[in-house]
């Protein structure tokens, strides 16, 4: 199993805060960031476990979450359909059902996005869905590179609401900033403890390596941008836990500036 390390969860920081220190810890840090993380099983069949389990108590509302994690960590559609319907039969067809109507939904909401993909103008290539790192984002981005050598420079776009994980960009010897440049439409950058930054087309963000942050589409716009990574020694990157429903809903919303 090869599944990357990716601790540092907060989820149920950002839900509870100061309210509920305990239950704050066992999920994050334990939940998330320890059992998530073993290596007894990858992340693929934990999610398949967890959903089955989901599934079976009835627990309709956490499906949602768990259900695009678990596309993320490498369960195809197909997949999550015959699980379902195998549920079906051993959890009860009720529970089947409203674990179907979920995964559905996810997928009917995605290939709406879809139909207007090739609407967006902006002048750089759209390329293909960036399937490579989807287990990193959520919703559906798309990756159209542009130049390879020692600065490899791609075109990112993102559907509306979608966004990447927090993430952080390793490097020495003036290695490791990333560089983004909107071209079209309209998205965040933040950078852990600071105030979101609006990218509208001409928006220019440097992030120095070492910097925990993420972008993406605001949640009306669709978003696209140019980035690379300045060479050096030792660049890597980091990816970490998700950008929660609570953060991302903080955020203003119809394309007010920040």
């Amino acid at each position: 199993m090869n599944d990357p390390k990716t601790p540092g969860w907060n989820g149920g920081q950002n839900a509870f805060g100061d309210f509920a220190p305990g239950l704050v810890h066992y999920t994050d840090k334990v939940l998330f960031d320890e059992v998530w993380e073993r290596q007894g099983l990858s992340k693929r069949d934990r999610s398949l476990i967890t959903i089955s389990a989901l599934t079976a108590l009835g627990k309709i509302d956490q499906l949602q979450f768990h259900l695009a994690f678990a596309r993320r960590n490498g369960v195809t559609d197909e997949e999550l359909k015959e699980a379902l319907l195998q549920l079906a039969f051993y959890s009860g067809w009720p529970n089947g059902m409203g674990a179907t109507t979920v995964l559905k939904n996810i997928i009917d909401s995605e290939q709406g996005s879809d139909m207007h993909a090739t609407d967006f103008d902006q002048i750089f290539p759209l390329g293909e869905k960036n399937d490579a790192y989807a287990q990193y984002f959520f919703g559906q981005s798309y990756l159209a590179p542009l130049a390879s050598g020692s600065v490899p420079v791609s075109n990112v776009s993102f559907e509306p609401g979608c966004r990447n994980n927090w993430h952080i960009h390793r490097g020495g010897g003036g290695g490791g900033d990333q560089i983004l440049l909107c071209t079209a439409g309209s998205g965040w950058y933040q950078a852990e403890g600071e105030d979101p930054v609006s990218m509208e087309p001409g928006t220019v963000v440097r992030v120095p390596a070492g910097t925990k942050h993420w972008h993406g589409a605001k949640a009306d716009s669709w978003f696209s941008h140019i980035a690379f990574i300045t060479p050096g020694e030792g660049v890597s990157n980091e990816w970490l836990e998700p950008v929660t429903d609570e953060e991302y809903g903080k955020l203003p919303k119809y394309g007010e500036k920040a």
